[in-house]
């Protein structure tokens, strides 16, 4: 009996077929913490070569690719979706935690921006409009004096 004819040749398998067989086969031989350790090392590598404003900017256009093709809404409900998982990881106490934690630097944040302030202003020396010294006679001058 002759064999049935299928169209391919024994032992022939496609592009896609022989990659996924060499994926598994790696997987097997060296665990999925080997995909993660050279992921790690290529970005490392990547990074050194290309700086961070690379990756800036393919996240960014990422972001735009998918706000374009799902709308701002996705990020509406892939939002929702990451708060609910958290809270019922965490609970509701997280929540309180960590909003403490941001206001208490907000407030810390917000302080030494003004301390910052009051001494960059007592750095600069005064212009002759803002010094208000008495003119003779005086009077406040208003206008800087004619040499």
């Amino acid at each position: 009996m002759a064999e049935e004819n299928t169209g391919k040749k024994k032992g022939s398998m496609s592009v896609s077929e022989a990659g996924r067989k060499g994926g598994q086969t790696v997987r097997d031989k060296y665990g999925h913490s080997f995909y993660e350790e050279i992921g790690r090392k290529g970005g490392e590598t990547v990074k050194a070569e290309r700086g961070r404003a690379f990756y800036e900017l393919i996240g960014k256009k990422g972001g735009d690719t998918v706000k374009a093709e799902r709308g701002a809404a996705f990020y509406e409900q892939i939002g929702k979706k990451g708060g609910e998982a958290v809270k019922a990881e965490r609970g509701t106490p997280f929540y309180e935690e960590i909003g403490k934690k941001g206001g208490h630097r907000v407030r810390t944040l917000i302080e030494e921006g003004k301390k910052a302030a009051i001494e960059a202003a007592a750095a600069m020396p005064k212009t002759e409009e803002e010094d208000e010294t008495p003119a003779p006679g005086g009077e406040v001058s208003a206008e800087p004096a004619q040499e």
